[in-house]
């Protein structure tokens, strides 16, 4: 006999909701953690790109609103100050950000969402948003490519080449702060593994909203 929605709400998994979380990919730059988000947000339909508010000037072919909100300096220190972000930094002479409302509203939502940020505003969000946090850090398989990656790239200047290798050390130092650790030797098998880490993280008890009532009505033979 076919069951009434409120029948299947008391025992269907489909009952199970579920919270989404704060996924963070930090590396220093030209490690892989860009082009490993573009690809998880190419295949996972539940995960969100966080996009940050900056004060850098916009780069070619970038969109505001898509890539980044581009804000003047005075406009990012009012939202600092009105406590509308979850985190904040200065990298490279310039400010970045993460806007809270629409994070809380994904997570509520049971959307994951996707951060590329670095130790220091991950280091943020673990101070306030631990449980809702998961955070891996990706790794070079040497400094040789790293460097080899951001000239390939031929996106930035020697100079800014120079600064970014210079930096990239102590960017790497924090590297046992984070959850988990991947070094991105293969990028479809980097972007796998980061996959992986993902699906697992969405099925930890604590984020399955609903799963105890569940399990009180399997026992009860339901």
């Amino acid at each position: 006999m076919a069951r009434t929605p409120a029948e299947r709400n008391h025992h269907d998994p489909l009952s199970i909701r579920r919270r989404g979380m704060m996924f963070v990919l930090s590396s220093p730059s030209g490690a892989g953690k860009t082009s490993i988000s573009r690809a998880l947000l190419e295949r996972e339909r539940e995960l969100d790109l966080s996009v940050s508010v900056t004060t850098r000037p916009k780069r070619p072919g970038e969109v505001d609103g898509v890539h980044y909100r581009f804000v003047g300096r005075v406009e990012f220190d009012l939202m600092v100050n009105r406590g509308e972000l979850l985190e904040h930094a200065k990298v490279f002479d310039h400010y970045y950000g993460t806007p809270r409302a629409p994070v809380m509203r994904a997570l509520e939502e049971g959307r994951d969402v996707l951060f590329d940020i670095d130790w220091q505003g991950t280091q943020q969000l673990r101070e306030s948003a631990r449980d809702d946090l998961v955070s891996v850090f990706i790794l070079p398989p040497s400094t040789a490519d790293l460097e080899r990656r951001l000239k390939t790239r031929a996106r930035d200047s020697d100079e800014t080449i120079a600064r970014r290798m210079a930096r990239a050390p102590d960017e790497m130092s924090h590297w046992d702060a984070y959850d988990y650790v991947v070094v991105n030797v293969d990028f479809a098998e980097s972007v796998g593994q980061v996959a992986a880490i993902l699906q697992a993280e969405r099925l930890r008890t604590g984020r399955q909203i609903g799963l105890s009532n569940f399990v009180t009505r399997l026992r009860e033979g339901f």
